[in-house]
């Protein structure tokens, strides 16, 4: 996670939200669209608005993990679309408006990632400043369908990383484990429990 700062993209947005604060001191306000007949009615959602939805489907209310990565995120989340599969977005800094043109040497940071996996989100950005450090305070959590799976991602994370709770059966799960990847990203692998019978 970032020590400090804020993701690139985040950036962007806020100087650019404050130059058309001072350029135009007033602006009026559009006015509201009519409410629809009934919950059915209304324009079909485009392409990319359908994407970015499509992990709230089932809870409005959604939490997503944003890492943060010192200049490696690129590499980071393609391994994880070859973990997990799913669909990868990169856009680095070279795609920034001219106004907000990332020195040469930062033109392929990634300012924004997001990997969409079965209804999951992972997003994340390179840190471009001089205060990034290593990750503290939480975990990606992973839950898998059974105790294969879980032994197939745990080992794949695990791999050039560093295994804090090797993977193992527990109480409430049969398969579950912790490990910090070769990213210095943490995650706990955890196999849903089987359904008892009925």
């Amino acid at each position: 996670m970032r020590q400090g700062g804020s993701p690139p993209l985040l950036l962007a947005l806020r100087d650019a939200s404050a130059t058309e604060a001072e350029a135009e001191d007033f602006r009026p306000c559009p006015a509201a669209p009519a409410p629809p007949d009934d919950e059915f009615s209304g324009s079909p959602p485009s392409d990319d608005e359908d994407t970015i939805r499509r992990a709230d489907l089932e809870d409005p209310m959604a939490f997503h993990p944003y890492l943060n990565f010192g200049g490696n995120c690129r590499e980071a989340f393609t391994r994880y679309q070859e973990i997990f599969g799913g669909e990868l977005v990169l856009l680095p800094l070279s795609q920034m408006p001219p106004e907000f043109a990332p020195p040469p040497e930062q033109a392929d940071l990634i300012m924004h990632a997001a990997l969409m996996s079965e209804g999951n989100l992972l997003m994340a950005s390179d840190d471009p400043s001089e205060s990034f450090g290593p990750v503290q305070g939480m975990y990606v959590n992973c839950t898998v369908a059974d105790g294969a799976e879980a032994e197939r991602v745990f080992q794949a994370l695990a791999d050039g990383g560093q295994v804090t709770m090797p993977l193992a059966e527990t109480f409430w799960s049969p398969k579950f484990g912790m490990c910090v990847d070769r990213f210095g990203i943490p995650w706990m692998v955890n196999a849903e429990a089987p359904t008892p019978a009925s």
